[in-house]
C-alpha cells in the first residue's frame, strides 16, 4: 500500500491512503539507516492485516523538494503570510522568508493578511512598490471578512502549498476561511508583547481536493543565513539575476565596491531590500569564518568496509596503537 504522510505526532505517522488515514510506525531497518520521515513524504506501507488501521512504513519514496523550515517534503508552492498590522509588518523578516524560498528554488506568493484593520493605503502602496517590480505575486486578504480569498483559491489548485510566516500572521485563520471550517486552532495577538502566539504546534497537510494539499505550519522567526557562503547570498535576491551585468571581480560581494558592475543595480534597489542583503552577507561571513577556523585536515570519523560503517581512529592514535603492539611483541620475544 502507498500513501502520503500528512501529520507526524511523537513516533506515529498519519498516512493518507486510498482506504483513509492510517496510523503507522517506522520500520526498525529505516531507523537504523537514520532515515527521517517528513510531513509530505510519499511512503510505502506494510499493513498488519487487511482490516487493521495500523501499519509500518517500509520505504520512503524519492523527494522532489525538501524544506528544513518548515519541515516538509514535495512542496510545489509556498505562500508567505504576513500581517499588515497586529503584529506590525516586519520587512526584514519578509525578505528572509523570500530568500529562503529562492534558496529552495520555489517561487513564493506574498500574502498580506488583516487588510480589514489597516487604516490607510500607504503601507499597501509601499509593498507594491517594493515587490511588484521583482515579479512576485502579491495578494491582500482578510481572513475575518473573507476578502481576497477568491484570488487565493486558484493558486492552491493541483499544488502542495505551504503557508509559512511569523506567529500571529493569520495562517490558520486563512485556511479556516478558505475551507469554511474551524478545524485549526487560532488565537489573538498578545496585548503585552504585541506578537503572535504559537497555536499551531506541528506541520499538518490538509487534503482539500484531488492533487491539492495545504500545509498549516508553526510560525517561526529565528531564521539566519549562517549556513551559506557570502558569495551565495546574491543568488537569493532576484535583483542580481540580471545577466546583462557581469562583474569583473571574481569574489565581489556587490556591496558598493569601486568598479563593481552591479553598482547601478544597487542604486535602483529598494533600501529595505539592500539593507537585508547586507545583513545576510554579514551572517554568511560568520559562517565562512567559522569553517575557515577549523583544522585544514579533517579526517573522517567513519569509513565503509564491505558496505558496513566502521569507526576510524586518528593517525596519532593509530600510531600509538602500533607502537604498543610492537612493544608487546618485543616483550614476548624476551
Amino acid at each position: 500500500m502507498q500513501g502520503r504522510v500528512i501529520k507526524i505526532f511523537s513516533d506515529f505517522y498519519y498516512v493518507d491512503t486510498s482506504i483513509g488515514i492510517i496510523e503507522a510506525k517506522l520500520r526498525s531497518v529505516l531507523k537504523k539507516r537514520f532515515l527521517e520521515v517528513y510531513t509530505g513524504d510519499y511512503v510505502e506501507l506494510e499493513q498488519l492485516d487487511k482490516n487493521s488501521k495500523q501499519a509500518f512504513i517500509s520505504n520512503i519514496k524519492e523527494r522532489k523538494t525538501v524544506l528544513s523550515r518548515p519541515r516538509t517534503a514535495n512542496v510545489t508552492r509556498i505562500i508567505i503570510v504576513s500581517a499588515l498590522k497586529e503584529p506590525d509588518l516586519d520587512i526584514e523578516q519578509l525578505n528572509r522568508y523570500i530568500a529562503l524560498c529562492e534558496f529552495h528554488k520555489i517561487e513564493p506568493v506574498l500574502c498580506f493578511n488583516k487588510e480589514d484593520i489597516l487604516e490607510t493605503e500607504k503601507l499597501k502602496q509601499e509593498i507594491t512598490q517594493i515587490y511588484e517590480p521583482l515579479g512576485y505575486k502579491i495578494l491582500f486578504t482578510s481572513a475575518l471578512e473573507k476578502t481576497g480569498l477568491k484570488e487565493l483559491k486558484p493558486i492552491l489548485c493541483n499544488h502542495t502549498t505551504v503557508l509559512c510566516g511569523s506567529s500571529g500572521a493569520g495562517k490558520s485563520s486563512l485556511i479556516n476561511a478558505l475551507l469554511n471550517f474551524s478545524k485549526l486552532k487560532t488565537a489573538p495577538v498578545s496585548d503585552k508583547t504585541k506578537r503572535g502566539t504559537h497555536t499551531t504546534r506541528h506541520c499538518e497537510l490538509i487534503h482539500t481536493e484531488e492533487n491539492t494539499y495545504i500545509a498549516d505550519t508553526p510560525g517561526f522567526s529565528h531564521l539566519k543565513f549562517d549556513f551559506l557562503l557570502p558569495s551565495e547570498i546574491q543568488k537569493l535576491f532576484t535583483e542580481f539575476n540580471n545577466k546583462t551585468y557581469a562583474c569583473k571581480y571574481k569574489n565581489c560581494l556587490h556591496t558598493g565596491e569601486a568598479g563593481c558592475a552591479f553598482n547601478e543595480v544597487i542604486q535602483n534597489m529598494h533600501q529595505t531590500r539592500y539593507d537585508s542583503y547586507k545583513k545576510f552577507i554579514l551572517e554568511a561571513k560568520e559562517y565562512e569564518e567559522k569553517i575557515s577556523n577549523r583544522s585544514i585536515k579533517n579526517e573522517g570519523a567513519a569509513k565503509y568496509n564491505q558496505n558496513k560503517i566502521q569507526t576510524k581512529i586518528s593517525n596519532k592514535k593509530r600510531e600509538l596503537t602500533r607502537k604498543t603492539a610492537k612493544q608487546k611483541l618485543y616483550k614476548e620475544e624476551i
